[in-house]
């Protein structure tokens, strides 16, 4: 043998080329379809989750179309899991639907119980009263329709009750000519001195502190402020608690000039009312 003969090579294996359909099945779109689609469920049954139950159950929605896709073409073996993924993704989608109308309604209330409460209670409009304070009834027919900023979003006359939705009803009499005591205070030499009673009857559930009521006034056709006189007789202002189905009387005083022909008296019975109305005619 010659000394240069090489030695026989190691032959590599043979590796025959892959048969067609044996290539790995391509499962991973309906396994995520599944997962996002029991999350966006999940998270559908939550009402404040409606976004992400909307958003999972959208690309879960996806990718389970997208994975019977891959199932018809033989790519991909698990076409329960896809369909099932799919439909979770369907049925987050409803979900988040329902939980978007839930939270909006929800907000929606919040909103209007929010605004009712800083708007105030609205007051209807009572012809008479009911009182020796609030003389009977003055035939003026049925009672007025209520409405915001006061009752019937006007003015009321003497005598008549403004009766808010919560059951607290506010009446004012007619203005009578008074004469203030020598050390009133409020009262200008040349004007008129008129008197009227303010009754806040109590027909709720719950006391009223009348302290919260203020009482103003304004005097002929410009609108003059109508000082409060306040003396020895008139001035005290509401003070106290009144219970349910009680009632306060208070006599109050104003100051106008000699040649108003009306005066205007607003009542405001708290922060959670709103102010009414009257127009007296002197």
């Amino acid at each position: 043998m010659s000394q240069y003969t090489q030695p026989p090579q190691p032959q590599q294996p043979y590796a025959p080329p892959h048969a067609p359909g044996t290539r790995p099945a391509r499962n991973g779109l309906g396994i995520a379809a599944l997962v996002l689609g029991i999350i966006g469920t999940l998270s559908g049954l939550v009402p404040l989750l409606f976004w992400l139950a909307g958003i999972l159950g959208l690309i879960a929605l996806i990718l389970g179309l997208s994975g019977r896709g891959r199932v018809k073409r033989g790519e991909a073996t698990n076409k329960g899991v896809t369909t099932f993924g799919a439909v979770l993704g369907l049925v987050a989608l409803v979900l988040s639907v329902v939980g978007a109308v839930i939270m909006f309604k929800a907000v929606d209330d919040v909103v209007k119980d929010i605004d009712k409460k800083l708007s105030g209670s609205s007051a209807s409009a009572k012809p008479g009263g009911g009182s020796e304070d609030s003389p009977k009834d003055s035939g003026k027919g049925e009672e007025k329709d209520s409405g915001k900023g006061g009752a019937d979003s006007g003015t009321l006359e003497g005598r008549d009750t403004a009766a808010y939705d919560d059951g607290l009803e506010v009446t004012v009499s007619n203005a009578a000519a008074y004469t203030p005591d020598a050390y009133a205070a409020g009262h200008t030499k040349g004007n008129r001195a008129y008197k009227v009673s303010v009754v806040i009857e109590n027909k709720t559930k719950k006391k009223y502190d009348s302290v919260l009521a203020s009482v103003d006034a304004r005097a002929g056709a410009d609108g003059v402020n109508a000082e409060q006189i306040f003396d020895g007789t008139v001035g005290e202002g509401f003070t106290g608690t009144v219970l349910p189905g009680k009632k306060v009387t208070v006599q109050y005083a104003f100051d106008a000039p000699a040649d108003a022909k009306n005066l205007t008296v607003e009542v405001s019975p708290g922060f959670d009312w709103d102010a009414s109305q009257w127009d007296l005619k002197l």
